[in-house]
């Protein structure tokens, strides 16, 4: 039975999309010889060869000795000047060779203007025209023999037209020394990163190489000092891929070397978005959350739309997957797409937000309505289970996994399913707890969601003492699933305490 609603729910329901990837813009070679390409001056000879990357200047610094003399690079992405700055020191400037290319650059070209290589182009998948893009470096000579590249990019995403824009970055940084340069993106990277310490204590590994502190840690090594250095790395992270005025970042991060991504590169609401932004708060980012925020609007903007022509419900409604173009179906395979959870767990970053800085005015006006409007979905999708008559939600899945039916049958689709219980629970929950704040408490879905709150499902525990994924004890086709989905409740849900749940 199981089975044969999964398969009428695949050719009935799941909607199919052309796969549109989030691509890279190209890459930058600079090689020192008389040969263009990456590979020139690969055969001189580098002694004290040393890369380094200091999180809290933001600065990945090169360096290595050859013919007696020391050649360093320093390379940042500077915020305030929306620029990729790259500085060359200590090569004869008449011996680089520099080139800006593609993977692939259909309907574009690349070509030099003075000091100047331009390269436009456009994103283009199978089927599907995408953005313009427009890359413009610059390449300046200063006293030494030193030189600065200044890196301006853009697409016409936002309607602009994306050289001119690349233009002006580079104009409107052209006359800055590289040091002015370097002083503005330290203030605005430190400002940000000097925000959080945390210091877990020290080790002599703390002084060796990272790939070599990782490669210890293995074999048991005590470093508790890399923990620390983890945490950091996420806030830089973060830091680097989303600003306000930006997109959130995506699946990579915006760190994407291909023209066809893995996973495209998009949005994955079924946790891999929600988890990018997971030291947003308790880090001390609130102005880096800012691009989720705009995405979940986005989301609730089409997801009104999918709700009422989908489901026949209120409010708004957001699946496993999205892009930047904010579709909001379920798409594929039902294993990971039929799951209308997305919008919902999106919520708990706007109320978090919240908690974190006690901002009212963004709790009144953007983050209570689109946590009224997700809850108000899940008002009409919920529906009382036969046996108990308590509400459960579905057809549903428990995001990617599989389980065996009684009959032998692998099937992925159930009703009141473990996690979305818990999201639930946890967007009815803190809906109410901001309608107290906000002195809401007598709106009609607020009381709707108190009254149904008290009759969700709730997560089962099994025969043998485990919690349970789904709403019956059916046995995993793959134990050990990477998706550990059930245990919502406990992070980055509130559900489940020592105190309040101890079952």
């Amino acid at each position: 039975e199981v089975a044969g609603a999964q398969r009428i729910m695949q050719e009935e329901f799941m909607s199919e999309r052309l796969v549109r990837s989030h691509q890279t813009l190209g890459e930058l070679f600079i090689g020192e010889g008389r040969e263009s390409g990456a590979e020139a001056g690969s055969e001189a000879r580098a002694d004290s060869y040393r890369r380094s990357l200091d999180l809290g200047d933001g600065i990945a610094r090169t360096e290595w000795v050859s013919q007696d003399r020391l050649h360093a690079r320093e390379v940042f992405a500077s915020a305030p000047a929306d620029l990729v700055v790259v500085r060359i020191e200590g090569v004869d400037p008449d011996r680089l060779r520099i080139r800006l290319t593609r993977p692939e650059l259909p309907e574009g070209s690349v070509v030099r203007e003075g000091d100047r290589i331009i390269m436009t182009g456009r994103a283009v998948n199978e089927g599907h025209p995408g953005t313009r893009f427009a890359a413009v470096l610059g390449i300046r000579r200063e006293a030494e023999g030193n030189l600065t590249l200044l890196l301006g990019a853009a697409t016409d995403y936002h309607g602009e037209d994306p050289l001119e824009v690349a233009r002006r970055q580079v104009e409107q940084a052209w006359g800055l020394d590289y040091r002015q340069l370097r002083a503005d993106h330290l203030t605005d990277h430190r400002a940000l990163f000097q925000r959080v310490t945390l210091d877990l204590g020290t080790s002599p590994q703390a002084d060796k190489p990272t790939d070599v502190r990782l490669a210890d840690m293995e074999e048991g090594a005590d470093d508790p000092a890399l923990f620390a250095l983890y945490f950091q790395f996420a806030r830089y992270l973060l830091m680097g891929s989303s600003r306000p005025g930006t997109l959130p970042a995506n699946l990579q991060g915006l760190w994407n070397e291909h023209i066809e991504a893995p996973w495209n590169a998009d949005y994955h609401t079924n946790i891999n978005v929600q988890m990018n932004y997971w030291p947003a708060e308790v880090g001390n980012l609130s102005e880096c959350h800012e691009p989720f925020f705009e995405m979940v609007e986005r989301l609730a903007e089409r997801g009104r739309k999918t709700a009422r022509e989908l489901y026949g419900a209120r409010g708004w409604v957001a699946h496993h997957t999205t892009d930047a173009w904010w579709f909001t179906v379920p798409i594929g395979q039902t294993v990971w797409g039929m799951w209308p959870l997305g919008g919902a767990w999106c919520c708990q970053h706007l109320f978090d937000h919240w908690r974190f800085t006690g901002d009212d005015a963004f709790l009144r006006d953007r983050a209570f309505p689109l946590m009224r409007g997700a809850a108000l979905f899940f008002l009409d999708y919920l529906t009382p289970d036969p046996d108990t008559g308590l509400l459960v939600s579905g057809p549903s899945t428990s995001p990617e996994n599989v389980f065996i039916t009684p009959e032998g049958q692998r099937a992925d689709v159930g009703m009141g399913n473990a996690m979305d219980q818990q999201i639930i629970w946890d967007l009815f929950t803190n809906l109410l707890e901001a309608a107290g704040a906000l002195g809401t408490e007598g709106d009609e879905v607020v009381e709707g969601v108190r009254a149904a709150r008290d009759r969700l499902a709730g997560t089962g525990i099994g025969p043998d003492g485990r919690l349970m994924e789904w709403s019956r004890p059916f046995d995993e086709a793959e134990p050990g699933h990477r998706h550990m989905s059930h245990l919502f409740g406990l992070h980055p849900g509130r559900q489940f305490t020592p105190e309040g749940t101890p079952d």
